[in-house]
């Protein structure tokens, strides 16, 4: 029988996630492990590096609880909705304390992920030349092409601690199965220390196998497998739930006051037990209008011998 890797949020977190590590947390405004940045918020956990592409509501409120120090990611903000005003008060006014930030174009993570996924230790990149992030950032440095190509720039492979992603579901051994826009799960699970996966259901073998090119991650690669319906709120789960725009619009609002974001984070995310605690916090009927229409992808028969 598969090892049997399913466990709590909190369980996953308190086995696996370190005050000072460095945790990569990804999903490219799809298939976000906001659940899991709630409870590590819960836990208390500090000193964290933390990579992640898209800067967003979840990079807000891990800085404003005090878990974040220093911030790998090429891109910072809330999205179409506005700014991210706790990331804003950092950086711009070391309020109240400094952050560190290393950053890259998306292309470079891009390939920081797939140079650590593949045990490398750097990838070429081509699309920093002329860039301005080559004098800002020194972890971006040039090579020799042996081949005769000239100089070309190259970025470090990132293997971070801890990888955290969501998908729509997986197995209890930890095949991992995602649709719709995928960003760079794949590469962030294949890089990281130890993986954590959340996922909206697990299903029985026999499901994953029915569709197996929809695993984007095999089991080999994961330490945890979390059952967190509900987890990428405020991001769209395809064929789960839409994206929340009115809460990150009203985010970009409620960021502006330091004071109103803490008390925010207090209530929902210090305030409640888990994860389904903070849901429940968000009041009866608040997931009506996140609803979707089914969508079916026509059926795939893969055959078999007879």
């Amino acid at each position: 029988m598969p090892t049997d890797k399913t466990l709590s949020l909190a369980e996953a977190m308190t086995r696996y996630v370190r005050d000072g590590q460095t945790v990569a947390m990804e999903g490219f405004g799809h298939l976000v492990p906001t659940a899991a940045a709630h409870e590590i918020i819960r836990q208390g956990v500090t000193g964290l590096t933390l990579a992640r592409m898209t800067g967003d509501t979840l990079v807000d409120q891990l800085l404003a609880a005090g878990c974040v120090t220093k911030l790998i990611s090429s891109f910072v903000g809330n999205s179409s909705a506005g700014s991210l005003h706790e990331l804003r008060r950092r950086i711009e006014h070391h309020d109240p304390e400094p952050l560190e930030f290393e950053e890259y174009s998306h292309g470079g993570m891009v390939a920081r992920y797939a140079a650590g996924a593949a045990k490398l230790p750097f990838a070429p990149i081509r699309s920093y030349t002329g860039s301005d992030l080559v004098a800002l950032n020194p972890q971006i440095k040039s090579v020799t092409d042996p081949y005769g190509g000239g100089e070309i720039h190259v970025v470090p492979a990132l293997n971070p601690d801890v990888s955290i992603i969501h998908a729509q579901r997986a197995d209890r051994a930890g095949n991992v199965q995602a649709w719709g826009m995928l960003g760079v799960q794949q590469e962030v699970a294949f890089a990281g220390g130890s993986v954590i996966v959340t996922v909206e259901e697990v299903v029985d073998d026999d499901v994953v196998r029915s569709d197996p090119n929809r695993t984007i991650v095999p089991s080999h690669v994961v330490d945890a497998v979390v059952v967190c319906p509900r987890g990428a709120h405020p991001a769209p789960v395809q064929g789960y739930y839409d994206r929340d725009d009115r809460f990150q619009r009203e985010w970009s609002e409620r960021a502006r006051d330091a004071a109103a974001l803490r008390a925010w984070i207090d209530r929902h995310i210090r305030g409640t037990e888990d994860h389904a605690g903070f849901i429940a916090s968000l009041g009866e009927g608040y997931w009506d209008r996140l609803e979707i229409d089914e969508q079916l992808s026509t059926p795939v028969d893969y055959g078999r011998r007879r």
